[in-house]
């Protein structure tokens, strides 16, 4: 006869499993409620900002709220069909504008659609302040027409009215166009702004996207050059001495950026201390421009990044056993070969992950760029800052923020999916 399993039971006569089921959940409910806080935190101060970046991108109500009885009748008109619209929608227009000016509100609309067209804003401030000066009466009655056209020989122009019923659409992706140098024609089909207009994107290798891109590439080459020497000395030297250097790496930490900033202007301005020993040693016979151009914002961001690339590749060398270099010297193998075979593949993690915290914190520079580079040298984050504190063109500005985090989202997952990869070749 089979033997039962017993029941093992505890003091309040709960079973020894369930009581410890019931233990459990309470841990893992005080450790959900521990980190409650910190998700809070995060989702107000990290998460929320990007939605709230990312719906002002197609966000547009301005235009749509200050002149809807205009929208709704511009719905109406074909611009295939005639080059302008109805008299009804210039006395549409008319009313709109009056109140608009007296309200003080027209200017924003007119701020608006300057965003999407350069000179609408004079056109409409101009405008309105003429219309309000009119007595509206019966008088008026199908002479509005003539009136804007008296004012202004632009509002006969068809891509003026197709400006404002494409830029009244309460959500549009015209800002996400914009960034990338596109724009909607009259029909609203899609196509390329003017060549004297482009500016982020379509106008060559050295547009702004470009430019931050390959910018940071070149920033992050650079940091692995001489960052990779440097993490192997410090791994490979005894502690005291190792511990002593990484002071000197950890030291730019304890001064602020725009202090390091600010004295490599003094070091390679052209009367500075470079230039200066330079001309000394005979090196040159007349000062060189090392500021303000593309070679101070390279030596600059490399310089300020350097301690993020070599820390990492730092922490990965410290694990690596020297037996392993140490075994392959004495089945035969030279030193290159040794290293070369044996140490740098077990240090290429470090390598990608310092290679993908500097590119990712080069995308984002701002401050550096702006004081040590010239106006051809800035970043795709000077004109976020440009938009958002001088323009005030919010949408502009977050559909470039958004572009610039779907590139380092791009490049995160690249990263994983190289590293994954090379992962399952290791094991």
């Amino acid at each position: 006869m089979a033997q039962a399993h017993a029941v093992y039971q505890v003091a309040d006569g709960m079973s020894l499993k369930a009581a410890l089921a019931k233990a459990e959940r309470r841990n893992k409910i005080r450790a959900f409620l521990l980190v409650v806080p910190l998700f809070v935190f995060i989702a107000f101060t990290f998460l929320a900002p990007i939605v709230q970046m990312m719906f002002r991108s197609i966000d547009n109500p301005v235009v749509a709220e200050r002149l809807p009885k205009t929208l709704a009748a511009l719905d109406e008109w074909d611009p295939a069909g005639a080059p302008t619209p109805p008299e009804a929608v210039y006395a549409l227009l008319a009313e709109e504008m009056s109140r608009g000016f007296k309200e003080r509100s027209i200017g924003r609309v007119a701020t608006r659609l300057n965003y999407t067209k350069g000179g609408m804003r004079g056109l409409i401030t101009r405008t309105a302040r003429a219309i309000s000066r009119v007595q509206v009466g019966p008088f008026m009655e199908g002479q509005w027409k003539a009136k804007f056209l008296e004012i202004d020989k632009k509002w006969g122009d068809r891509e003026v009215w197709t400006t404002i019923k494409h830029v009244g659409e309460p959500y549009s992706i015209g800002f996400f166009l914009k960034a990338l140098d596109l724009r909607y024609d009259w029909d609203k089909s899609i196509v390329q702004e003017p060549e004297m207009r482009q500016l982020y994107f379509l106008t060559g290798f050295d547009s702004v996207w470009w430019r931050t891109f390959w910018i940071s590439g070149l920033v992050t080459l650079l940091c692995v050059l001489l960052g990779y020497p440097v993490g192997y000395l410090l791994a490979n030297l005894p502690v005291r001495i190792s511990n002593l250097l990484m002071i000197l790496v950890l030291l730019p930490f304890w001064t602020s950026l725009l202090v390091r900033t600010t004295a490599w202007i003094v070091v390679l301005q052209t009367e500075g201390v470079l230039n200066d020993v330079m001309m000394f040693l005979g090196l040159i016979d007349e000062r060189i421009q090392l500021i303000f151009n593309r070679f101070g914002v390279l030596v600059a961001m490399t310089h300020i990044l350097l301690p993020f690339m070599i820390l990492p590749i730092y922490s990965v060398m410290k694990n690596i056993p020297p037996s392993y270099e140490r075994a392959a010297r004495s089945l035969g193998a030279n030193p290159w070969t040794a290293f070369w075979r044996v140490y740098f593949p077990q240090s290429l993690a470090g390598i990608g992950a310092g290679g993908l915290l500097v590119f990712i914190l080069a995308l984002g520079y701002y401050i550096t760029p702006a004081l040590v580079g010239g106006p051809t040298d800035q970043l795709i984050s000077y004109f976020i800052a440009d938009h958002t504190n001088r323009s005030l063109n919010w949408g502009l500005a977050s559909s470039l923020g958004a572009f610039l985090l779907a590139g380092v989202l791009a490049v995160y997952i690249l990263y994983d999916k190289v590293v994954g990869i090379d992962n399952m070749k290791l094991g």
